[in-house]
């Protein structure tokens, strides 16, 4: 039997938790909305200790989210965040913010540290100097191709992740756009509600067909991609490259849809791991997902084979 790889998933509950460790999660991917960004729901301190022993009942890792960006207030409020995380067992925390390592470092060593500055997070140097200043695994920018990813990963010195499913974020600001902009065209926002819920989206005049679903929240305003990244199909390739951690971002979508996707990535990585020489990617794993998919969003490789521009 080849390694074992990990599979992550957002997770926005415990009741997502448990149906997510169900079908087939072995990392979730929490967190307190202060803290973290685009979070499918807020995690109390109660329901951080509930799903850290829910996951080692199991086996399944718990990683909070840290990737904020971080102000001088944020920063007097980690000292005490931190302590309460390695007090409660997680076993790692996503940052992009320096303060963030110092502040694990100095109180909570035995946490591990998951560099992911998003689209910055592009190369083995960066990821490699982080990892020697303590960082243990490099969330990949999703805008990378799979032969960066394959190079990236043949030179680093830290674990990697990558994306496999989901949308993906392409524009985050501090700043309330949208409620500017409601309010320079006259048009009343009901309660102030600007919130994923509301189902707001963009569309380019060029690109009628496409939407991008657009909100604000505590952390500004965010843009988020017209279609679902889905590498099931290629995924034996990352295997194969060695990638340590697969991820599916269920943000904006379903428990039903997420339990689903995890269950085919899960059926995958298991026959890969059973028998690598005789792997075959099989249609019908994918087919669930497209029953549940979106009518309006397209499953694509994303930029797996496309080049981007920097």
């Amino acid at each position: 039997m080849t390694k074992q790889h990990e599979l992550m998933v957002t997770a926005g509950s415990l009741q997502e938790c448990s149906a997510y460790m169900d079908a087939g999660a072995s990392e979730l991917l929490i967190g307190d909305a202060r803290f973290g960004l685009r979070l499918p729901g807020h995690f109390s301190e109660k329901d951080i200790r509930e799903a850290v022993r829910m996951g080692q009942a199991r086996s399944v890792k718990v990683i909070l989210s840290l990737t904020n960006i971080m102000t001088n207030e944020m920063l007097r409020m980690l000292p005490d965040y931190i302590l309460f995380l390695r007090d409660a067992g997680v076993n790692a925390v996503e940052y992009c913010d320096p303060s963030v390592l110092a502040a694990v470092k100095t109180y909570a060593p035995s946490i591990k540290l998951h560099w992911n500055a998003e689209m910055m997070s592009t190369n083995y140097a960066t990821a490699n100097y982080w990892g020697r200043k303590g960082a243990s695994r490099i969330a990949a920018a999703k805008e990378l191709s799979m032969d960066e990813i394959l190079e990236l990963k043949a030179h680093l010195e830290i674990e990697s992740q990558i994306q496999v499913h989901g949308m993906t974020n392409i524009y985050h600001s501090k700043r309330r756009m949208v409620e500017s902009y409601m309010v320079h065209q006259g048009r009343p926002v009901k309660g102030g509600n600007l919130g994923r819920e509301r189902g707001l989206f963009l569309v380019e005049a060029d690109r009628a067909q496409e939407k991008y679903p657009i909100f604000e929240d505590e952390n500004g305003t965010h843009i988020m991609s017209s279609d679902d990244i889905c590498i099931l199909e290629d995924l034996h390739v990352l295997m194969k490259a060695g990638i340590d951690s697969f991820k599916i971002d269920g943000f904006m979508k379903s428990p039903t849809y997420n339990a689903v996707v995890i269950n085919a990535y899960r059926t995958a990585m298991d026959a890969y791991e059973a028998d690598p020489a005789s792997y075959r990617f099989r249609e019908e794993w994918l087919d669930p997902i497209r029953e549940l998919q979106d009518p309006e969003r397209e499953l694509t490789f994303g930029f797996f084979y496309k080049e981007q521009v920097y």
